[in-house]
């Protein structure tokens, strides 16, 4: 297990580094598309890096606020802030931040660039439907992603992204209408090579949403089951997840300030709303979590 931690850290690198490419591919797609020279693909690259800085120093605040979640009372909320500090002793982490999500649907997630800078959140419906041991599990579950450093690539991806699929929107939207007015550019009097810029320029930015998402479901699947593991390492208790595991499997509600771009973040897939889903291969191929009943699975026959 300790060698599958090295390695997502090692992926975390390069999933970072693919978002970047990413990002100044579409910005290279959109100057390409409309005549611009090198002198604007240097620029792109430069935006797309100062994009990507901006994401690592503000993505978990991004996170934090697209879910409305708000910091949790240490009054009002003292057993979540409690088994908090217990679990961070245990695992030799700093205490993170807590905020919670009003929202009856039971659910968390974790956030940040690293353990020192670090947030927890969980709804209301979570805190209302566990009991300790199992609130204590799902939590020891999130402090693992905060561990492995699994949040600094999926809080990235966040604000990646939708940054990716704004502006290959903003850049289908400009093109269309260029070209429903008549508008020549560039390319377009550069002869055979210029019509090839321009399809290959709008093939990226129509692709380039799509290659985000893959790359967001690539890198959550595995560090789900990853964190499962660390989680009742942690806890020493493996039926508290297993059990809450099952509870979520069971409620069927939506988180409704989630989205696609932040689906990685929770423990549970915040946007399933079928149940006929759960085991089939086809239908969750576009999941960014492993099915609930894989996951308790595994962590029976630990």
């Amino acid at each position: 297990m300790y060698e599958q931690i090295a390695r997502n850290k090692r992926r975390t690198f390069l999933m970072l580094l693919g978002f970047v490419v990413l990002i100044t591919l579409v910005a290279t797609a959109i100057v390409l598309l409309f005549g611009g020279g090198w002198v604007g693909i240097v620029i792109a690259f430069v935006i797309a890096m100062a994009m990507a800085w901006g994401s690592y120093y503000n993505s978990d605040k991004i996170a934090i606020r697209a879910s409305r979640a708000v910091p949790a009372d240490e009054v009002e909320y003292r057993r979540y802030h409690n088994l908090v500090e217990g679990l961070c002793i245990a695992a030799g982490l700093p205490k993170p931040k807590l905020f919670i999500v009003n929202d009856p649907a039971p659910n968390a997630f974790a956030t940040g660039r690293n353990p020192k800078h670090a947030a927890i959140a969980v709804t209301t419906g979570l805190l209302e439907k566990m009991n300790r041991v199992e609130l204590e599990g799902v939590l020891a579950h999130e402090l693992s992603h905060v561990k492995n450093y699994d949040i600094l690539v999926t809080t990235v991806a966040v604000t990646a992204i939708g940054t990716i699929a704004l502006i290959s929107d903003i850049g289908l939207r400009f093109a269309f209408w260029g070209s429903m007015s008549g508008r020549r550019d560039n390319n377009g009097d550069s002869g055979p090579i210029g019509v090839v810029i321009a399809v290959a320029s709008l093939a990226v930015l129509m692709l380039a949403p799509f290659a985000g998402y893959l790359m967001q479901m690539a890198m959550s699947r595995n560090r789900e089951y990853l964190a499962d593991a660390s989680g009742v390492l942690l806890t020493r208790y493996p039926p508290g997840l297993i059990s809450a595991l099952e509870k979520l499997q069971d409620d069927h509600a939506v988180v409704h300030n989630a989205t696609k771009a932040t689906a990685q973040m929770w423990i549970e897939q915040p946007l399933e709303t079928d149940p006929k889903k759960q085991g089939s291969k086809f239908n969750n191929l576009f999941d960014t979590h492993p099915p609930l009943e894989d996951r308790i699975k595994r962590l029976q026959e630990m």
